[in-house]
């Protein structure tokens, strides 16, 4: 009975996403009470109870005492905040979101090098600068990843994408927030390298080479970043 419940509260969810969506109902509409949603459905109020539970999961309804059910509008980027941290658990998920953050990041870069503002590339300029000289002292380890996250957030920023910008930056706080080693020295020229030239690119305007670097810059974090957060769990755990 119990799974019976669960699968008619999951159709019953869909159904009314779908009306929203159909009837092109705004933010802030009072859609109805729980016990008139029952009704209307013709199903029982454990069953509309766990549905409206499932849509304000999504962030697409919110209960108001003594109102009812209002319609809001879903915040991707506020539900990838959330549920990250519940999807990672292997070495394969962390290389899931390294490739899901690559696929932003190379896909997001024609419109950074586009729609960038010359206060923005200047901007990244100072920030590489900065990463350059950080990078040349070991005790500034934290202050390097705290710039390498500066240097992509502005590139995103510089989309004019406020969804792009969003979900991006809650995937790169997640990784900041990952166990990281000093890079090694020649790791630390590869990084300088990648920086200038993809600074370079994008203040140039070419797109075809700010690409080639995009990609070039994120083929050690698909391969390598989720096995050394995955051990560094490891090591805390110990």
């Amino acid at each position: 009975m119990a799974s019976v419940a669960v699968t008619r509260a999951h159709d019953l969810a869909d159904q009314i996403r779908l009306r929203i969506q159909a009837e092109r109902l705004a933010d802030g509409v009072l859609f109805m009470t729980a016990d008139q949603l029952a009704s209307e459905y013709g199903v029982s109020r454990t069953v509309a109870r766990e549905a409206i539970s499932r849509l304000q999961a999504l962030g697409i309804l919110e209960g108001k005492k003594r109102k009812g059910l209002i319609i809001r509008r879903p915040d991707p980027v506020g539900l990838l905040s959330r549920s990250i941290p519940s999807l990672v658990d292997s070495v394969d998920d962390w290389r899931e979101l390294g490739q899901l953050r690559f696929a932003i990041e190379v896909g997001a870069i024609d419109l950074a090098v586009r729609n960038g503002t010359p206060a923005q590339i200047e901007r990244l300029g100072e920030i590489t600068t900065a990463l350059e000289q950080a990078l040349q002292q070991l005790d500034l380890f934290p202050q390097q990843i705290a710039l390498d996250v500066e240097f992509h957030s502005v590139l995103l920023e510089m989309t004019g994408s406020r969804m792009i910008a969003g979900m991006q930056q809650v995937l790169l706080k997640f990784f900041q927030s990952a166990p990281h080693a000093p890079p090694t020295p020649e790791a630390t020229q590869r990084i300088l390298w990648e920086h200038r030239e993809l600074f370079h690119a994008v203040r140039d305007r070419d797109v075809e080479r700010a690409r080639t670097m995009m990609r070039l810059h994120f083929r050690s974090l698909i391969e390598f970043e989720g096995t050394d957060a995955m051990e560094g769990r490891r090591g805390e755990g110990r």
